[in-house]
C-alpha cells in the first residue's frame, strides 16, 4: 500500500500536512485547525484497516479528509468503501476537495452531519477510527461496538495525549469483554479494541 501511493495523493498528503503544521503556530482557533494525525498514525490505521474483515468501514470526524486518504489506501486493497462523517462545514468543504484532487469520490463517501445520528445504520462495521470531538467518544463508542462484526476494528485517537477526558470510555473498554483492546503509544495514542 506504502510503495505505490498514487501521487494525486501523496500531492494531497503533503499539502494538508502543511496546513496541520501552520494550523498549530498561527493562532488558527482550535474548532477551526485541522488536528489531523500524524503520518505515523495514518500508517498504522491503514495497515489495521487492511487486516480488517469484509464489511462496512467508518470514519468519525473527517476534518479536511488527510486521516481518510490512509484508509481510503486499504479500501482500495480490499474493495470497498469508506464512510466518514464530518459535522463542521468548513472542514466538510476540504475533504470534498480532498476527495475530488485525489479521484477517490468512488471510493469515500463523506456524510455531513453528527455520526451518532446515523451510526445504528450500519450493521456490519469491520472498521471503524474515531477522530472527534473528546466528548462524544463514549457514546460512539457505545453505538459502534454492538454492530460491529467478530474481528471487527475500532480505533480511537488521542488515548494518550487527552487520557484524563478519555478515561472513563478507555477504562470501560479495556474491561469491555466483548473486545481485546489495548492503548498503542504511536502518534498522540491508539486505543485499538477488536471484536471477539
Amino acid at each position: 500500500m506504502f510503495h505505490d501511493i498514487p501521487d494525486s495523493i501523496k500531492k494531497r498528503m503533503v499539502y494538508l500536512e502543511g496546513l496541520d503544521k501552520q494550523d498549530r503556530v498561527d493562532g488558527t482557533t482550535r474548532m477551526e485547525r485541522l488536528r489531523q494525525i500524524p503520518p505515523e498514525t495514518g500508517k498504522f490505521i491503514s495497515l489495521l484497516a487492511a487486516s480488517a474483515p469484509n464489511g462496512e468501514f467508518l470514519e468519525i470526524g473527517t476534518s479536511a479528509g488527510y486521516s481518510a486518504l490512509w484508509i481510503a489506501l486499504a479500501c482500495q486493497l480490499k474493495g470497498n468503501k469508506l464512510i466518514t462523517f464530518e459535522i463542521l462545514k468548513e472542514k466538510a468543504l476540504l475533504a470534498r476537495e480532498t476527495f475530488t484532487l485525489t479521484n477517490l469520490q468512488n471510493i469515500v463517501e463523506l456524510i455531513e452531519g453528527d455520526a451518532r445520528d446515523y451510526i445504528s445504520n450500519y450493521k456490519n462495521i469491520s472498521f471503524c477510527f474515531l477522530d472527534a470531538e473528546k466528548e462524544v467518544y463514549d457514546e460512539c463508542y457505545d453505538l459502534i461496538i454492538p454492530n460491529m462484526l467478530k474481528g471487527g476494528i475500532l480505533v480511537a485517537d488521542n488515548a494518550i495525549n487527552h487520557y484524563e477526558t478519555l478515561k472513563p470510555m478507555l477504562d470501560k473498554a479495556l474491561a469491555d469483554e466483548r473486545v481485546d483492546a489495548l492503548i498503542v503509544p504511536i502518534g498522540k495514542g491508539e486505543l485499538v479494541c477488536r471484536k471477539i
